[in-house]
């Protein structure tokens, strides 16, 4: 259980559009730094930012491979990643649900036929 200014810190690392997406992809797999600027299509200083707050506030962790960091969920909240087949993330103060990508897929191409 998460005191309340670790559920505090974490809420608000959790309070950005960018930061999310950093969290989606990471679910999926392992990235470095570069894989996530390709993917995200932000600049690299920005990324590198976000994933500061992230690291700072227990949710990912970096990895030095050479002259690259990649980052991935870290191991305090990957244990909830085996029960929720790596689609949703809990805090212990709040679960944090991301959409499954095939469905979502098909909902926006449903939805741009309407």
């Amino acid at each position: 259980m998460l005191t309340v200014d670790q559920c505090a810190l974490t809420l608000k690392a959790l309070a950005d559009h960018t930061r999310l997406r950093i969290l989606e992809s990471l679910l999926v797999e392992e990235k470095c730094v570069t894989d996530l600027v390709r993917h995200l299509h932000c600049p690299q200083p920005h990324i590198s930012h976000h994933l500061r707050i992230l690291r700072d506030a227990g949710l990912v962790e970096g990895i030095r491979e050479g002259q690259q960091v990649c980052y991935r969920i870290a191991p305090r909240v990957q244990h909830v990643l085996a029960n929720r087949q790596g689609r949703a993330l809990n805090f212990g103060c709040c679960e944090l649900r991301f959409p499954d990508p095939v469905f979502s897929h098909v909902k926006r191409r449903t939805h741009l036929l309407t």
